[in-house]
């Protein structure tokens, strides 16, 4: 392909509008803001179980506590029925007996319930405070989550006003290259991601790698309007004199 060396040297000026759309890119899929975001995202999830766990615990509590203090009634009420049998005066020395036996086995019946009972309400109340701070924390970090969430958002918008820069700047070189560059170019870029390379010395500026001697004699014997690639990776290679 024969190309004015003027033009050729304009594709050094795409070529950096294309690398720093690359740069601005691969800046978007490691944002460090989306990384902080991701990372207190991961954060809230863990907070979000244990607070969940621990009021999985204080159902379970609750539930005991009501299943307890039930108990405790149906003693007390089956209790003061026997009282009231002995306070009527109206029922055998037998069945006396047995009702004074049955009470002592109610008292300490109802006394141990109600010492059980005690100490699950104390766990409840440790359990509570536990749910307290797990839900404490959660809040805590939905707060900080909305931060960076915004420092986030922010810095994506500084990319997409750098990214619309670049893509306006490149629309404009295009314009000015022969359809044919263009495409040749392009194709390279999306093989590679480096269209077109200054050549410098004996260096590719796309590669970085170092021509022969051999094969930098022959880009030398070639006419300044030629376009010529690079060996190693096929970039275009823009000569200096191509510039001048």
């Amino acid at each position: 392909m024969n190309v004015e060396p003027a033009v050729q040297s304009k594709l050094l000026s795409l070529a950096a509008v294309d690398a720093e759309l690359n740069r601005l890119a691969h800046r978007r899929r490691t944002l460090p803001e989306q990384q902080e975001v991701d990372r207190l995202e991961s954060e809230r999830t863990s907070r979000k179980d244990a607070a969940v766990a621990v009021e999985i615990v204080l159902d379970d509590l609750d539930r005991d506590i009501r299943k307890l203090e039930g108990e405790v009634d149906a003693v007390r009420q089956r209790g003061d029925r026997d009282r009231k049998l002995l306070e009527g005066g109206t029922i055998g020395a037998k069945q006396l007996t047995e009702l004074q036996h049955e009470l002592g086995s109610l008292d300490r019946r109802q006394s141990a319930l109600e010492d059980e009972l005690l100490e699950v309400m104390e766990r409840r109340e440790a359990t509570k405070a536990d749910h307290d701070h797990a839900g404490a924390q959660v809040s805590k970090i939905d707060e900080e989550i909305a931060v960076a969430e915004r420092l986030r958002d922010e810095a994506l918008a500084d990319i997409e006003v750098a990214e619309q820069r670049c893509r306006t700047d490149r629309a404009t070189l295009v314009d000015a290259f022969p359809a044919e560059l263009v495409s040749a170019y392009d194709t390279q870029r999306e093989r590679s991601g480096i269209g077109a390379a200054l050549l410098q010395g004996r260096r590719c500026g796309a590669c970085r790698l170092e021509l022969d001697r051999g094969e930098i004699a022959r880009i030398s014997g070639t006419a300044p309007d030629v376009l010529v690639r690079c060996p190693e990776c096929n970039a275009i290679l823009v000569r200096k004199e191509s510039g001048q």
